[in-house]
């Protein structure tokens, strides 16, 4: 007789019990009802297998969907959420190209503005020094003035030396 374990492991699907005995006669038609029933239990349990098979394999296929879904979505929200953040970035870019460009014209009239400064400080320091010379124009030049001081200078350095 075929046991459950029989079926669950594969072995003896189509080999059937026989009774030994002296004559075939005792193989009657009592023998071949329990081989047909035995066929046909092997055969219900069989088909039992293959459709809770058929029904483990449509359930895996069910979830392999569900999660194929669940990562495409996951996938959507990733590329809507990447697209916001690069609109928002290239925003803060032209915002800050903007303000670039104005900093660069800020700097060439700064630049401009430096230089004009310079030549009006440059052309006060001329005219200064011009109106310096022009006072020293009204004082008398007298040599014998300059000789008396240079005299002087030497004397004292000389006493200064002997200290």
């Amino acid at each position: 007789m075929i046991t459950n374990n029989d079926l669950i492991s594969g072995s003896s699907y189509n080999t059937f019990p026989i009774t030994q005995s002296s004559s075939p006669a005792y193989m009657s038609s009592n023998s071949t009802s329990d081989e047909s029933d035995e066929i046909q239990q092997t055969n219900k349990i069989i088909d039992e297998r293959r459709q809770r098979r058929m029904i483990s394999n449509r359930e895996s296929a069910r979830r392999s969907r569900m999660r194929k879904q669940r990562h495409l979505d996951e996938l959507w929200s990733q590329v809507i959420r990447l697209r916001h953040e690069n609109s928002n970035l290239i925003d803060k870019l032209n915002h800050v190209s903007e303000s670039h460009d104005k900093i660069l014209q800020e700097n060439v009239r700064l630049k401009e503005e430096a230089s004009d400064l310079r030549q009006i400080i440059s052309s006060m320091q001329l005219a200064t020094t011009y109106n310096g010379l022009r006072d020293l124009e009204d004082v008398p030049c007298n040599t014998a003035h300059l000789r008396a001081e240079s005299s002087n200078q030497s004397i004292i350095s000389s006493t200064d030396l002997l200290l």
